[in-house]
Protein backbone atom coordinates (compact mmCIF):
# COMPACT_ATOMS: atom_id res chain seq x y z
CA UNK A 1 0.00 0.00 0.00
CA UNK A 2 1.31 3.47 -0.51
CA UNK A 3 0.17 6.03 1.76
CA UNK A 4 0.51 10.01 2.56
CA UNK A 5 2.08 10.58 6.14
CA UNK A 6 2.03 14.32 7.18
CA UNK A 7 3.64 15.61 10.56
CA UNK A 8 1.79 18.33 11.08
CA UNK A 9 4.16 20.55 13.17
CA UNK A 10 7.33 20.20 11.14
CA UNK A 11 4.72 20.49 7.67
CA UNK A 12 6.85 17.55 6.53
CA UNK A 13 4.91 14.85 4.10
CA UNK A 14 5.92 11.96 3.29
CA UNK A 15 4.71 8.54 0.75
CA UNK A 16 5.49 5.63 2.42
CA UNK A 17 4.96 2.16 0.87
CA UNK A 18 4.35 -0.56 3.12
CA UNK A 19 4.05 -4.61 2.02
CA UNK A 20 1.67 -6.99 3.53
CA UNK A 21 2.58 -7.52 7.34
CA UNK A 22 5.45 -5.21 7.12
CA UNK A 23 5.72 -2.10 9.79
CA UNK A 24 7.32 0.53 8.99
CA UNK A 25 8.05 3.80 11.66
CA UNK A 26 6.91 7.37 10.62
CA UNK A 27 7.90 10.32 13.62
CA UNK A 28 6.67 8.07 16.79
CA UNK A 29 3.81 5.90 14.58
CA UNK A 30 4.50 2.36 14.26
CA UNK A 31 2.52 1.35 10.89
CA UNK A 32 1.50 -2.35 10.11
CA UNK A 33 -0.32 -3.10 7.45
CA UNK A 34 -2.38 -6.19 7.33
CA UNK A 35 -4.40 -6.23 4.13
CA UNK A 36 -4.99 -3.95 0.79
CA UNK A 37 -7.55 -4.31 -1.59
CA UNK A 38 -8.34 -2.64 -5.01
CA UNK A 39 -11.21 -2.16 -7.31
CA UNK A 40 -10.56 -3.39 -11.14
CA UNK A 41 -10.37 -1.06 -13.48
CA UNK A 42 -14.17 -1.45 -15.16
CA UNK A 43 -15.61 -0.41 -11.53
CA UNK A 44 -15.49 2.80 -9.88
CA UNK A 45 -11.47 3.12 -8.37
CA UNK A 46 -11.36 2.95 -4.74
CA UNK A 47 -8.51 1.65 -2.82
CA UNK A 48 -8.35 0.23 0.42
CA UNK A 49 -6.25 -0.75 3.47
CA UNK A 50 -6.46 -2.17 7.29
CA UNK A 51 -3.76 -0.50 9.00
CA UNK A 52 -2.87 -1.32 12.92
CA UNK A 53 -1.23 2.10 13.60
CA UNK A 54 0.55 2.41 17.36
CA UNK A 55 2.10 5.54 18.97
CA UNK A 56 5.37 4.31 20.41
CA UNK A 57 5.28 8.09 22.16
CA UNK A 58 8.36 9.33 23.70
CA UNK A 59 8.02 8.01 27.23
CA UNK A 60 5.69 5.41 28.14
CA UNK A 61 4.06 1.98 26.76
CA UNK A 62 3.09 1.85 23.34
CA UNK A 63 -0.78 2.56 22.76
CA UNK A 64 -2.52 1.14 19.27
CA UNK A 65 -4.48 4.55 18.06
CA UNK A 66 -5.84 3.33 15.15
CA UNK A 67 -7.08 -0.33 14.05
CA UNK A 68 -9.30 -0.69 10.66
CA UNK A 69 -10.16 -0.03 7.08
CA UNK A 70 -8.82 3.01 5.69
CA UNK A 71 -10.20 4.64 2.37
CA UNK A 72 -8.58 6.43 -0.29
CA UNK A 73 -11.31 8.10 -1.98
CA UNK A 74 -12.72 8.88 1.32
CA UNK A 75 -10.28 9.51 4.11
CA UNK A 76 -12.77 11.25 6.67
CA UNK A 77 -14.43 7.86 6.59
CA UNK A 78 -11.96 6.58 8.39
CA UNK A 79 -9.49 8.75 9.80
CA UNK A 80 -6.37 8.20 12.00
CA UNK A 81 -6.55 10.98 15.05
CA UNK A 82 -3.67 12.18 16.21
CA UNK A 83 -2.21 15.06 16.97
CA UNK A 84 0.66 15.64 15.86
CA UNK A 85 0.20 13.24 12.55
CA UNK A 86 -1.85 12.29 9.69
CA UNK A 87 -1.94 9.23 7.97
CA UNK A 88 -4.17 8.06 4.88
CA UNK A 89 -4.73 5.67 2.13
CA UNK A 90 -3.23 6.81 -1.47
CA UNK A 91 -3.15 3.67 -3.85
CA UNK A 92 -2.74 -0.02 -3.35
CA UNK A 93 -1.15 -2.07 -5.58
CA UNK A 94 -1.41 -5.75 -5.71
CA UNK A 95 1.29 -7.92 -7.24
CA UNK A 96 -0.22 -11.09 -9.11
CA UNK A 97 1.39 -14.35 -8.74
CA UNK A 98 2.91 -15.21 -12.22
CA UNK A 99 0.95 -18.41 -13.47
CA UNK A 100 3.48 -19.49 -15.44
CA UNK A 101 5.33 -19.90 -12.40
CA UNK A 102 3.13 -22.99 -11.36
CA UNK A 103 3.96 -25.32 -13.72
CA UNK A 104 3.44 -28.67 -11.93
Amino acid sequence: VTLGALNKITAKLETINVSRNETVQFGTLEITMRDCRSNPPEETPESVAFLEVTDLGHVGKPTKIFTGWMFASSPAVSPLEHAVYDVWVTDCKLIAADASSEIP
